[in-house]
């Protein structure tokens, strides 16, 4: 399911992002290209008879402005960069302002991936923050140090971890239309391995909505946000998911995986909304996880969790 984006002039620079994006007759094409399928710069650049080049540096503004996502997906010659849109449709309240409380549409929260409320993993597992590791490899008990809150990158074979998200927003705006939770994360192999499949699942206060099959455990050059420190040989980088709950049911990745929702899952009702996120030992491809945080992988963000009003 594309999310529908509603913005006001308080948001100015996600205004000006999107603006910029489709000011060009050029990009507005790749919209339209990429309407009902995902496609790599190649194609997109043979589509529109311009440029590979011309076409990488379009499709990096559009991800910029939240219009197209993107993800590396495995190739016979490496890894390939495959584009699809984000969005179902934007639209822009011109006369709303932050003094106006109609015009508040969205509230978003960033949650530290080590600011987990609970956790159940099992080895191979590590934890690291920015600066350097916070415990020995395959260390458990790691999970439960107070340092883990600084973690920027962690990871484990199975188990899970859970994080609960305050509702103090949501009662202050009003009942919510949609809960909207993305991170970056990947398989987890020894060093790294780009075709390492792992099922990852997701629950929502407590219920499972499905999940996800990461393709591999991504290395093979250095993730855009990872510190020097951080060796090569290890994993670099994941990929953006999305997982999506409204009144009709549950969508990760746009792909309806439940018919649970708002109602069912007592989002209104809960004190807080508990996000945990794991690998289940019955799942089919036990590959394990890593996840990233603001300074790890490939993406300026933590665990973030959109409240749609």
């Amino acid at each position: 399911m594309k999310k529908e984006v509603t913005l006001n002039l308080s948001n100015i620079d996600k205004v000006t992002s999107i603006s910029k994006a489709l000011s060009s007759k050029v990009r507005v094409e790749i919209l339209r290209l990429l309407d009902n399928q995902a496609l790599n710069i190649s194609s997109i650049a043979e589509a529109l008879e311009i440029p590979v080049s011309t076409a990488a540096l379009q499709i990096k503004v559009l991800e910029e402005a939240g219009l197209v996502t993107s993800e590396p997906l495995p190739g016979i010659r490496g890894s390939q960069k495959v584009s699809g849109i984000r969005v179902k449709s934007v639209h822009i309240d011109i006369k709303s302002s932050d003094d106006d409380a109609s015009s508040i549409r969205t509230v978003k929260m960033s949650m530290p991936i080590g600011n987990y409320w609970d956790c159940s993993i099992e080895a191979p597992c590590g934890i690291a923050s920015e600066r350097n590791s916070i415990s020995p490899d395959d260390d458990k008990d790691a999970f439960f140090l107070p340092d883990r809150t600084s973690a920027q990158i962690l990871w484990f074979y199975k188990g899970y971890l859970e994080y609960r998200f305050p509702k103090r927003h949501v009662d202050e705006h009003g009942n919510i239309s949609a809960v909207e939770f993305t991170f970056e994360a990947c398989s987890e192999a020894p060093g790294y391995d780009n075709d390492w499949p792992s099922d990852i699942t997701v629950w929502i206060n407590g219920v499972e909505i499905g999940g996800f099959r990461s393709e591999g455990d991504y290395g093979g050059r250095r993730g855009k946000q990872n510190p020097e420190w951080w060796p090569d040989i290890l994993t670099q980088y994941g990929k953006l998911y999305s997982v999506l709950i409204d009144s009709e049911g549950c969508y990760v990745d746009n792909k309806r995986t439940s018919n649970e929702n708002l109602k069912s899952l007592k989002i209104d009702e809960n004190e807080y909304i508990s996000f945990k996120i794991g690998v289940k030992e019955s799942s089919e491809y036990v590959g394990g996880i890593n996840l990233f945080g603001n300074r790890f992988g490939d993406f300026d963000q933590n665990i973030e969790m959109t409240l749609h009003y």
